[in-house]
Formats: C-alpha cells, sequence, structure tokens
C-alpha cells in the first residue's frame, strides 16, 4: 500500500535540521555507565570514525535529497567530544524564536556547545531569545535536550523518563519557560536500568506516537501516557523491548518536498515487527539511513538531527 502525500505541517515536522560531522568519533567511556544502548567496539578508533563519517554524510544526503534543509558544523575532535554527532542533547528550537541551551550530565559532553552555532542560527533565523539552562550543572542538574524529553509541540506536552539525564526541577524549569506541561516517568531498559534518554523509548509524530509501553513501570502513568498522546488525535504505536533495543523508538518525523516522512534508521527498521512495519508505512513514506557504527555510541538518527523549528530571516 502507498502510503498517502502528506501536507506540510512544520509544528511537530520541521524540515530544517542542524548536524555535526563527527571527526574524533567514538563510544564515549564518560556515558557507558548508564547507557544499556551503547557497546564497545576492538576496531581501531581510525577505522570506527572512518566508517562513522561515511555512514553520517551518506545520511545527510539522503536527507537533502528528500528535501530538508541540513546545516553541517563539523567538530575536528581536538576537544575530546566524541558524542559531538548527537546535538539534540544540549540546544533545542521553539516557534516563535526561542533557543534553549542544556546541562549535560557527562563531563566531556559539556563542552559539545558551540556559540558559533548558536551564532549562525541568529544571523540566519529570527531569534528572540537564548536561555541558557548550563549553569545547573553547577548543582548537578543535567537535562540533556530533546533526548531527555521528547516534545509533543501541538499538545505543549514535555514526556520525560526520570534518570541521571533528565532531572525533574530541570525539566520544571525548562517547562515554566517555553510553555509546556511536564510529564515525568519512569522506565527502565531491558537490564532494568533507568531509561537514559526519553527520545529512545517514544517518537511523537503528528498523527500518530511509538512508545515502549511495557517498559514503562507504573500501570496508571502508561495509561495516562496513552490518554495524553491520544487526546490530540493520534494513533499509538506500541514498541516492544525488542524494538525499543533496535532503535525503532529513536525515529523522528521530518518534512521535506514531497511532505511528512519518519526517518529513522536500518537497525531500527530492521527491529520492526511486521505489524508495526505496516501500520507506520501505510501512514507514511519511511526514509531510513543506515548508522550502525553511530549506533555504537548508544543514539540512532533522532539524536543525530537537531530540527529547527524557528522562522528563517528571508522568508515573509
Amino acid at each position: 500500500m502507498t502510503p498517502p502525500v502528506l501536507r506540510r505541517n512544520l509544528t511537530q515536522a520541521p524540515d530544517t535540521a542542524v548536524m555535526i560531522r563527527p571527526h574524533g568519533f567514538h563510544p564515549n567511556p564518560e556515558t557507558e555507565d548508564d547507557n544499556a544502548f551503547q557497546r564497545t567496539t576492538n576496531e581501531a578508533r581510525a577505522t570506527v570514525t572512518a566508517r562513522a563519517l561515511a555512514e553520517f554524510d551518506a545520511g545527510v544526503g539522503r536527507l537533502r535529497a528528500a528535501g530538508v534543509t541540513v546545516h553541517v558544523f563539523d567538530d575536528d575532535g581536538s576537544r575530546d567530544t566524541p558524542d559531538c554527532v548527537f546535538p539534540n542533547n544540549w540546544f533545542s528550537t521553539h516557534t516563535g524564536g526561542h533557543v534553549a541551551v542544556f546541562p549535560m550530565f557527562a563531563t566531556n559532553r559539556r563542552r559539545e556547545r558551540r556559540h558559533d552555532i548558536l551564532d549562525f542560527l541568529k544571523q540566519h533565523y529570527r531569534v528572540q531569545d537564548i536561555i541558557d539552562y548550563s549553569g545547573l550543572e553547577q548543582d548537578g542538574l543535567a537535562l540533556e535536550g530533546t533526548g531527555a524529553m521528547v516534545l509533543d509541540h501541538i499538545g505543549r506536552i514535555a514526556f520525560a523518563v526520570r534518570s541521571n539525564r533528565a532531572d525533574p526541577i530541570a525539566l520544571e524549569r525548562f517547562c515554566t519557560n517555553f510553555g509546556y506541561e511536564p510529564m515525568v516517568f519512569d522506565a527502565h531498559d531491558h537490564q532494568g536500568k533507568d531509561i537514559y534518554h526519553t527520545n529512545v523509548l517514544m517518537c511523537i509524530a503528528t498523527d500518530f506516537a511509538m512508545v515502549g509501553l511495557e517498559q514503562i513501570v507504573n500501570p496508571e502513568r502508561r495509561a495516562g501516557i496513552v490518554a495524553r498522546l491520544e487526546e490530540s488525535g493520534r494513533e499509538v504505536i506500541a514498541l516492544s523491548s525488542a524494538e525499543i533495543a533496535g532503535f525503532a523508538g529513536n525515529a523522528l518525523e521530518l518534512t521535506g518536498d514531497a511532505g511528512r516522512f519518519l526517518c529513522l534508521s536500518t537497525t531500527a527498521q530492521a527491529s520492526l515487527t511486521p505489524a508495526n512495519r505496516a501500520r507506520l508505512t501505510a501512514m507514511m513514506p519511511l526514509l531510513v539511513l543506515d548508522v550502525p557504527t553511530i549506533e555504537l555510541a548508544g543514539g540512532s538518527v533522532r539524536c543525530m538531527i537537531a530540527g529547527i523549528h524557528l522562522t528563517p530571516r528571508n522568508r515573509a
């Protein structure tokens, strides 16, 4: 069945992204303790980095071919930023010209924040203000952007799994400033640990949401999350623990030349049950990026793409 051509609706599905080309990529030893999705490798670092760069370049090419505007910034690796390929963790952008800069849990991830990227956004987009929460690191608080939170831009809800990377106090401050309702809950991975980032557990698109429901600990909270998502007219697709482990939840709806589509990895697509794959492909086209080396770091396609929800200065 051919999926419908979906209208342009940028509220939840941006048509522009920032991505970071990671010249110093390797799985980050500072994040491995609480990220069960991360894997080590015995391959030479240069080999791993070269393969990650090739995957990155191919992915950017596919996104651009689909009509997504991608702003690429290089990270030369000189500052020991192995996770720089995941920029959605340190900043987010919001309609009305608002930008947030976030506090990070791991010390070397704090070096990923870049003034040149913020300056670029101010130069090319209508930025009203930048609210910087990074000072909360001094109090031991972290809130790692749209990794720690999955934002319903339509219903104005910030879903967040409680973890080292998502402190409820920091979340409350963000939600107060940006006009979201916080919805905090507990969820465990296949090892019984806290899910480190909410965006590996759930993906919210315009008309549907994918959620690892069985990994949400409290049954009442689970039902409440489903109810809130369905209030906005979304179909809720339950993902199994195997699908979550395969990064099926780490997907992102984007808008290209032909309308909206879902971007996910080859690993994620392969992990989907036949029923869930059929449901997704009936709703929208899938754009699949092959990033198995980058996934060694414990994140996938959603983590790589910092969606831009700002108005370009050259747009009336």
